[in-house]
């Protein structure tokens, strides 16, 4: 038989003998199995029809649906004998499969004649029985699929997992997520609260830590799991099978509905929440909840287990009445009772894993018996557990058919045709309890802690043979069994086993060792293989630390500086590490060629991480060789031991030494010699094995400090001498060694002891380091005393200050806590010094505090208190508490508050004769806000009177805003003595508090003058809704803090100020500190000793649910604000909100932003729910307001306020995928299809839109039955004006379109037409550029904006061919003289070309930018290399030809019929010249349009800071306005305020408005340097560079010191700034000199910056900054233009074919004016160009025409001077370009001969 058959699980049927070969006879698991089920089911054995003969008579094999239940790696599938008979067979089978396609009615009658000549009685019994048969199953891994449930047992809890095994030998695993939803929402809600904590712990410390899985289950526990899925990993020889399970009870209660669950039937309940009498659980079944009493919880069952989220198996004990509430029970003796079967069940459905059944038994045989359950639910019992193998049960004498048997569910069988389960008899799998040895002295204990896993059984007596699986054994333990599958009985293959013969027949012994133990199956894993016997370990957990282990390297890891470890293997399934660290004692220099794998080495385990199943190992030889006793825990050391150890981390004051296991030491610095060691990096390496004895271990506090001292060293007498040694002995000592803060000293005992030198006197640090410099080596010290000593550590601490050593003489010295008495005044000497106290020690590590509050003002103030480490100090010991070990201290003449109290008590008592309740005059020395500052007439005592004193009622009060007003200086008023106001508090205090300076607490109120005795208002005595007025003490933006009297406090909420909502969103403002109010007592709050008080109306002030009513206007505070609503709080019991259709009557005015937390507003009830406290409010003007207002987005409460038609506005309230709904007020939403999105294809038009986004459309459906409208988005729709998009049919060819990047590839880019539905292109490569173009991707990215001439378009393929080059586009640019079309001759309007360098008036100009001259700059570059007729190309562009135009041909005509150009225009140049004038024309009239636009704006502007603080509400990001909104503060002088709006624009701004923010700080740099000093400019200006382009702020300040006339400092600023920016940037070259030239009239230092600027900068930045500096000698007052002339002379004669310095210099020649200006010199430039080589006819025919324009201007002569000069350049230029054809055609002609 083959291998796979031999691993079938022990139950399992035997496999077929016969298989079919055929595609027809090989049917699916599922066909297979409905087939076996079919005709076992069928009554008569007799086919009817031929087809069904065909059906029953192939046997199909079932070696694919068994599974071994040990399964264990294997051989071949099949045996050379079984693949020959299975051919065989399947060959006859096919034969007669033909035979029965091809004559069916003959096979029939075959067929019947065979069945009556074979068909006997007994034969048609065993046809019946065999029918009637039900095959038993066992549960095996292919048989689990996704829905299965098995009943199974928690064998191992992990962090984030638990293990179950489950039935015949197979393990799944539960994840922590897999457990209940309860447990679930646990880890989610604690890993939220560790985000919103910030919490910066390691990945370990994860949200699962909260949640310890092994305080919820527990090993053994019995669970019914629900499998999630079956996968096998790995490679395909040795896959690894993982069951992935789930115990949520929704799932692992699959198939029970609320009427299955009845009393004894089992669920998997989780718990959801802990009462006072029991659990709440939860099933997972809809409509019946669960409910777990405390006393029906077990004895055995932790109550801690039962937390939220934790799942058991529990037995329903009870249904409530209504049937929807389960009572459950956790009793063992319930649940686990054979007899508790669900009898009340009506439904097979109530069966599930885990539940007792009553099983009639209708079959038996070897493997395994069937029965049925109420009389139609097929059960079997396997080989397991029916109890064959494990306990050699016989069924047929155990199980008569017929009888009825009590067995629990165990798993079921999804794959199965007809419902099927599998049931369990063994008795611990029944009882639900773990199992358990027979024996009476290993009754209590596990079968795994009688026989561990991996011990050696001497004799295992075989009892029971299943000849393909294995054997079943008995291991000498009664009560428990083993099992030994096939594969494990000896080492090499085993074709059979047989019952009777052969070594492991019945009765044979073998010896073997357990290799596993399943707790569901109660039975052992046995192995008699001889390679595993003899194995030193089986498992990792088998592995002791500190054993020593023979292994093969198998790896050697290779990592960036060489060898980083070795992998060796142990043995089969068990490897170790072997870090760089442990290779060996020494540094080995080339461990590759030591160490090779394959190779045998000895190695000691260092430690075993069973979690993360990892082993350490070393092959230190000091290690492995070493017979020191293995440490790996604190509990295995003890003091004095000595071990080795390995040193993993070396620092300044120690080390720290690695053992065995996790077990660390630390090695002090003190401890690693006897002699002195500064550095322990120098003597000692990481990785060093030093041997070590214990000093000291403390395992609860898991300390160890070990030492590598000589223990012997110290010996008998010299312990003896250090016990002796007593805290306080004086000693001497001879000096063995000296450092720079410590004296090492020998006593005469021999014991060795350290002088520090901070304690060689009671002095300065110097006078100890000149004491030190007096001892030598070999001298002796003498009167010495002892400070400490540690006897574990052996240490020694001597001192020899005097202080100390006076102290011990006289018996003062503090040596022990008990000799601390409070009072007492101590010697002792500074240990430590912090910000707060001073650390004091006395002897034998006595230490006391003294906090910095009793030290004098003075040492406070100095740098640590004045004191220093070590020194002397004499303290008094104040305080003492045994119970904290704690000594205070203080100097000696610090003396207590109370003290002091006391001391001046008698001082303070005042002399005159006043007394409570006494009237007196007194006179009004100054009045506050909220008191009268008085002076007694008779005493010259001071006195207060609050303002609270003065009036009896409201009436009294003439100005409530300021009621003290009628008063004034030196007024003299009778007042009454009612207490003593304590000033530094601000409190009131009883009369009896008074001392000589206090302040007396006066009343003039004229009815406490009347009253006997005086009682002034108290807390205790007022009640809720008394009135009084109140005045206002203090303001915040949410309370006013008033007094009713100088010790009654109240605080009015802002809502509660005043009836006038007006007043409220500026308390500060509005009540101003002493204002009166009238208010009423709404609260007493004793606890705090305030009030809560209203000042509303009392119909106002309490708003409730049942006062409200619709469209009532009431006032409310903003308590929240996002973009969508604001919530508004009407009061304590009432909010609302606002959504955004009921924000504005304007929609396009909504600003969410100028909404603030805390702001009142006024609203409107719009839609009011009293019964569900729902309220929806609005803050539309029209509805708070007045009604007729103007109203231009209308409230739509209802879709019947609609009709189709309708434009309407609205917000974005979704984007879905089937397209947008839009809020349009109240509950009416509508929806936009995709199709009503746009006009345009939207690709991705989820990315057009956004929630809460404000859109227009128009009502195209409304129903309203359904209350659903639809809208349309589409502009075609919604606009009237509306402007159709460009089609396909709009392009033609030679058109110019603007557009955008679509997408770029290497040979191309693809434009989008704007404007256009969709209309998009090619422009190849070839067409991008008049250079050839290799990577279109390196020129254009997608999104880029571009202008494109259409080429070519193909209407079949529907394709548009676009150019982008240049030379495309010259007719559409037109020149300076072609802008008016009004003159005869263009040359008229000659406006001259602008300016290279463009001049401030006030200045020099600071506001370009290097990008554009870059940009020229490499397109000049690129013109340098090309040849002259490029050079020509690149003016074309900057001096376009002149075109004619139709008013010039008809205006004029007679005098230009001789013009020497006429001949060089096309009709086409004409069109485009003209297309282009008009859009010149359109371009200016859309300007004055816009012009008109401004005179809308208000000419008034903002007047206040309201004004201004209104607008930036709605303009956040406008620096414009922050700007004015700073100059308003200036001109109030309030620079403060000035400076405070700077530091808002700058945080206000959005960061992506850079232009904003450098125009703020700009300003703000304006402010300091007009009213500040340097200082806090450069503060400024340090911060705007961090901020901003630091280049623009430089050129900004220089601009504002220059027009600020601080010239000095705009020097010095320039000098900074080409230092820093000159390498880079000419424009700060160009600015200085034009800074030098115009303004500080230094032209010497100008023109130096020029060869400077020239050795900085790069060689493409030199012509344009030699022609700038050339105009700046014509345009400055200073210059001299006849230097700007040399200068250009010089470019020119460089660059002759540069069309852009001709003009530059003949405008700065035109420029000139007065003496400077000479016509000469501007003939002479025209002229000189006109001669240039290789000037083009459309260059020339420019450049004659603004000659001739300007000689015009002079001398209308002049002009026909020119047009002569045109014709001769024109008839000369003619006869060059014949020349050069002739000789061309000369030289073909001669190439041709």
């Amino acid at each position: 038989m083959s291998n796979l058959k031999r691993k079938d699980a022990p139950g399992g049927n035997p496999p077929s003998k016969s298989a079919k070969n055929t595609k027809e006879a090989r049917p699916s698991k599922k066909d297979a199995s409905a087939q076996d089920s079919k005709s076992t089911k069928s009554p008569n054995p007799k086919p009817k029809k031929p087809v069904d003969a065909a059906e029953k008579g192939p046997v199909v094999s079932l070696l694919k649906d068994e599974e071994p239940m040990f399964p264990r790696g294997g051989g071949s599938v099949l045996t050379p004998l079984e693949q020959k008979q299975i051919q065989l067979e399947a060959k006859a089978d096919a034969l007669r499969d033909e035979e029965f396609q091809s004559s069916g009615k003959a096979l029939k009658k075959k067929k019947r004649k065979t069945a009556a000549l074979k068909g006997d009685k007994k034969d048609d019994k065993t046809g019946a029985m065999d029918e009637d048969h039900v095959k038993v199953e066992s549960l095996s891994f292919k048989k689990l699929v996704k829905g299965s449930l098995v009943l199974g047992q928690v064998s191992k809890i992990n962090k984030l997992d638990i293990e179950v095994a489950l039935p015949n030998n197979l393990v799944g695993h539960v994840s922590i997520v897999a457990i209940s939803e309860q447990l679930t929402e646990r880890l989610k809600n604690d890993a939220a609260e560790k985000e919103d904590e910030n919490d910066d712990d390691d990945e370990e410390s994860s949200s699962e830590d909260d949640v310890d899985l092994e305080s919820i289950f527990a090993i053994g526990q019995y669970v019914r799991v629900y499998v999630i899925s079956t996968m096998e990993e790995g490679a395909t020889t040795k896959k690894q099978r993982r069951i992935e399970l789930s115990l949520r009870p929704a799932e692992a209660n699959t198939g029970l509905e609320k009427d299955d669950v009845v009393v004894n039937s089992t669920v998997m309940a989780a718990v959801v929440s802990v009462e006072d009498r029991g659990f709440v659980m939860d099933l997972g079944i809809s409509g019946l909840n669960a409910f777990l009493a405390r006393t029906e919880l077990d004895s055995t069952v932790d109550e801690e287990r039962l937390q939220p989220g934790s799942v058991f198996l529990s037995q329903v004990i009870n249904k409530g009445a209504n049937g929807k509430i389960a009572q459950l029970s956790l009793k063992q003796d319930k649940l686990g009772n054979p007899k508790a079967v669900p009898a009340d069940a009506t439904t097979i459905s109530s069966y599930l894993p885990g539940t007792m059944a009553d099983v009639l038994v209708s079959n038996t045989d070897r493997r395994g018996f069937a029965g049925k359950v109420m009389g139609h639910l097929d059960v079997t019992a396997d080989l397991v557990h029916s109890g064959v193998g494990p306990a050699g049960v016989s069924l047929e004498s155990t199980y008569k058919i017929g009888s009825r048997v009590k067995a629990r569910i165990i798993c079921n069988f999804p794959m199965a045709k007809e419902p099927k389960f599998g049931i369990s008899l063994l008795p611990h799998i029944t009882s639900l309890q773990r199992k358990r040895p027979t024996k009476s002295t290993d009754a209590k204990k596990l079968p795994t802690e009688v026989l561990p896993i991996s011990s050696l059984v001497e004799k295992c007596t075989v009892r029971h043979v299943e000849g393909e699986i294995g054997l079943f054994v008995d291991i000498g333990i009664p009560g428990l069994s083993g099992f030994v599958h096939i594969s494990r009985v000896k080492d090499g293959k085993v074709e059979s086993l047989y019952e009777t013969s052969g070594p492991y027949k019945v009765g044979s012994e073998h010896k073997g060792r357990v290799v596993g133990y399943n707790e569901v199956d109660g039975v052992f894993q046995i192995s008699f293989e001889k390679s595993v016997l003899d194995r030193q370990y089986l498992r990792l957990e088998d592995v002791p630390v500190g054993a020593i282990v023979t292994c093969d390297i198998q790896k050697v890891l290779i990592g960036e500086k060489g060898v980083s470890g070795l992998i060796l293997k142990v043995n089969d399934g068990i490897t170790g590490l072997v870090p760089d660290l442990h290779l060996s004692d020494v540094q080995l220099k080339n461990p590759e060629k030591k160490f090779r794998e394959g190779m045998k080495v000895k190695a000691r385990v260092l430690s075993v991480d069973l979690h993360k199943r990892r082993m350490l190992l070393t092959l230190k030889k000091t290690l492995v060789n070493s017979e020191a006793s293995v440490i790996k825990s604190h509990e295995d050391v003890s003091v004095g031991m000595q071990v080795p150890g390995t040193i993993v981390k070396i620092q300044a004051a120690g080390a720290l030494i690695q053992f065995f296991g996790q077990l660390k030491g630390y090695l002090p610095v003190s401890e690693m010699s006897e002699a002195y060691i500064r550095d322990p990096s120098e003597h000692f390496r990481i990785g060093q094995v030093v041997s070590v004895h214990v000093l000291d271990v403390d395992p609860e506090k898991r300390r160890l400090v070990v030492s590598c001292k000589d223990p012997s060293a110290f010996g008998l007498d010299k312990q003896n001498a250090l016990k002796a040694l007593k805290l306080g002995d004086i000693v001497s000592a001879k000096v063995t060694q000296k450092t720079e803060d410590q004296v090492f000293v020998e006593l005469e005992s021999g014991l060795k002891a350290i002088l520090p030198v901070g304690h060689l006197t009671d002095k300065s640090v110097s006078k100890n380091q000149f004491d030190l410099k007096k001892i030598n080596v070999g001298q002796t010290l003498s009167n010495l005393m002892v400070i400490d000593k540690n006897e574990k550590r052996r240490a020694i601490i001597l001192t020899k200050k005097p202080s100390l050593v006076a102290a011990s003489k006289d018996g003062t010295l503090l040596t022990s806590f008990e000799d601390a008495k409070k009072g007492n005044i101590v010697a002792g000497f500074v240990r430590n010094i912090t910000a707060t106290a001073v650390f004091v020690q006395f002897a034998g590590s006595l230490n006391a505090l003294l906090p910095k509050g009793r030290l004098s003002a003075e040492v406070q103030a100095q740098p640590d208190f004045g004191m220093h480490k070590y020194q002397s100090i004499e303290v008094k010991i104040v305080s003492v508490i045994p119970d904290l070990q704690r000594i205070m201290v203080s100097p000696p003449e610090f003396k207590e508050k109370s003290d002091l109290k006391t001391e001046k008590a008698a001082e303070n008592k005042p002399t005159d004769d006043l007394s409570f309740g006494a009237i007196a005059e007194a006179k009004i020395t100054s009045i506050k806000d909220t008191q009268l500052n008085v002076q007694l007439i008779d005493t010259q005592t001071q006195g207060r009177i609050d303002v609270s004193q003065v009036f009896d009622s409201w009436d009294d009060i003439a100005d409530p805003k300021d009621p003290l007003d009628p008063f004034h200086k030196k007024q003299v008023l009778k007042v009454r003595i009612m207490g003593v106001h304590d000033a530094k508090d601000h409190r009131f205090l009883p009369f009896s508090h008074r001392s000589v300076h206090s302040v007396l607490e006066l009343t003039a109120k004229p009815s406490d003058f009347k009253a006997e005795p005086l009682e002034p208002l108290t807390l205790d005595k007022i009640k809720v809704g008394e009135s009084y007025v109140a005045y206002v003490n203090n303001s915040t933006s949410q309370f006013l803090w008033v007094n009713l009297s100088p010790s009654v406090r109240g605080r009015i909420a802002a809502m509660d100020a005043s009836d006038d909502l007006s007043q409220l969103n500026d308390l500060v403002a509005n009540f101003p500190i002493g204002s009166a109010l009238k208010v009423r007592v709404t609260a007493v709050d004793a606890a705090n000793n305030r009030l809560d008080l209203s000042a509303r109306s009392s119909s106002a002030s309490d708003i409730s649910w049942s006062a409200l009513k619709q469209n009532m206007v009431l006032p409310g505070r903003i308590t929240k604000t996002n973009e969508r609503q604001i919530l508004v709080k009407l009061s304590e019991l009432v909010s609302g909100p606002v959504h955004l259709p009921d924000i504005a009557d304007d929609y396009d005015e909504v600003n969410m932003l100028k909404y603030k937390k805390g702001e009142i507003v006024r609203v409107s009830i719009m839609e009011l729910d009293q019964a569900n406290k729902r309220i929806r409010l609005s803050t539309r003007p029209s509805r708070i307001m007045s009604s007729t207002l103007p109203v231009k987005d209308k409230e739509i409460a209802s879709v019947s306020q609609l009709s189709v038609g309708d434009i309407v506005r609205g917000f974005v309230k979704n984007v879905a995928d089937k397209g947008l709904f839009v809020l349009l007020g109240g509950k009416v939403s509508a929806l936009v299809k995709i199709s009503n999105l746009s006009d345009r294809f939207l690709k991705e038009w989820k990315d057009h839109f956004q929630i809460d986004q404000l859109v227009k459309g128009r009502v195209i459906s409304v129903d309203t039955n359904t209350n659903q409208v639809e809208l349309s988005l589409k502009s075609s729709v919604v606009e009237k004006d509306y402007t159709p998009p460009i089609t396909f049919n709009d392009i033609k060819e030679g058109q110019i379109v603007t557009g955008k990047v679509r997408k770029v590839e290497e040979f191309g880019a693809f434009i989008l037409v704007d404007n256009s539905a969709n209309v998009s292109g090619l422009c190849h490569r070839s067409q991008m550029a008049e250079k050839p173009v290799q990577d279109a991707t390196k020129l254009y990215k997608e999104g880029d904006a571009v202008k494109a001439r259409v080429l070519e378009i193909d209407t079949q393929k529907r394709r548009v061919t676009f150019g982008l080059k240049p030379s495309l586009f010259e007719d559409e640019d037109t020149d300076m003289d072609s802008d008016d079309e009004d003159q005869g001759a263009a040359l008229e309007d000659s406006d001259d070309e602008e300016e290279d360098v463009e001049m401030g008036e006030d200045g020099v100009e600071l506001d370009g930018s290097d990008e554009d001259e870059d940009e020229e700059e490499e397109e000049d570059d690129e013109d340098e290399d090309e040849e002259d007729d490029d050079d020509d190309s690149e003016e074309e562009e900057e001096t376009r030809p002149t075109k004619k135009t139709k008013g010039l041909g008809a205006g004029k005509k007679s005098e230009w019929a001789a013009d020497p150009f006429a001949n060089s225009e096309s009709e086409s140049e004409e069109q485009s010249k003209d297309d282009g004038d008009k859009k010149k024309k359109k371009k200016r009239s859309k300007t004055e349009i816009e012009v008109d636009k401004t005179a809308e704006l208000d000419v008034n502007g903002p007047q206040t800071s309201s004004d201004y603080e209104r607008l930036l509400l709605g303009q956040p990001d406008s620096s414009e306005l922050w700007i004015a909104y700073m100059a308003f503060q200036m001109q109030v002088s309030e620079l403060s305020k000035a400076r405070e709006v700077a530091e808002r624009a700058i945080k206000s701004i959005n960061i992506r408005e850079e232009e904003e923010k450098l125009n703020v700080w700009v300003a703000y740099l304006n402010l300091e340097v007009a009213y500040a000093n340097k200082h806090s400019v450069e503060e400024v200006f340090k911060r705007a560079c961090q901020y901003n382009d630091e280049q623009k702020v430089y050129e900004r300040l220089a601009s504002i010191y220059i027009q600020s006339e601080k010239l000095k400092a705009a020097d010095e600023l320039f000098q900074a700034m080409v230092k820093k920016f000159g390498a880079k940037s000419p424009r700060v070259w160009e600015n200085y000199a034009h800074f030098l030239h115009a303004t500080r009239n230094e032209t010497d230092r100008a023109r130096a910056l020029l060869p400077e600027a020239i050795k900085r900068l790069g060689k493409a930045h030199h012509r344009d900054l030699y022609s700038r500096f050339g105009a700046l000698e014509f345009q400055s007052p200073n210059g001299e233009p006849e230097r700007g002339r040399t200068v250009f002379a010089g470019l020119l004669h460089e660059w002759p074919g540069k069309g852009d310095l001709w003009s530059q210099l003949l405008d700065l020649e035109m420029g000139l004016s007065g003496s400077d200006a000479d016509p000469a010199a501007v003939r002479d430039v025209f002229e000189r160009r006109t001669k240039v080589e290789g000037l083009k006819q459309f260059q020339a025919e420019k450049w004659f025409r603004r000659w001739a324009a300007w000689e015009k201007k002079l001398d209308p002569k002049g002009e026909e001077k020119v047009m002569a000069k045109a014709k001769e350049w024109v008839v000369s230029f003619k006869a060059r370009k014949e020349a050069k054809a002739a000789a061309k055609a000369a030289e073909d002609a001669e190439m041709e001969e």
